[in-house]
């Protein structure tokens, strides 16, 4: 692992299907790696997302025609949460930029 300095907020790759859910999130940087995750919908509250492998992250949930809010917690103790990162038409294959706030 090598830090650097992030250039931007963090970045969520999705893909999965109608029930399976996957997000890979990438531009960490100095904050670390992430070890928990949480996915909000528009229609949902907060779920909380498992480890898939390295930082792609799961949950079994149909998730598709609402926009999408993130919660990533980084082992350097912050949370980062990105709302309404991913709109209501996002599709699998995107990749999709937060703007962070830490709590």
């Amino acid at each position: 692992r090598v830090k650097c300095q992030r250039s931007g907020g963090l970045k969520y790759t999705m893909s999965g299907s109608s029930h399976f859910y996957q997000v890979l999130v990438t531009n960490v940087g100095l904050d670390g790696e992430v070890v928990a995750m949480k996915v909000k919908g528009s229609r949902t509250g907060w779920i909380p997302m498992a480890r898939n492998w390295g930082q792609n992250w799961h949950c079994n949930v149909n998730l598709q025609r609402q926009p999408l809010s993130f919660e990533v917690t980084v082992s350097s103790g912050r949370t980062l949460t990105s709302y309404n990162v991913a709109p209501a038409n996002w599709q699998f294959g995107q990749t999709f930029e937060g703007k962070q706030f830490a709590e």
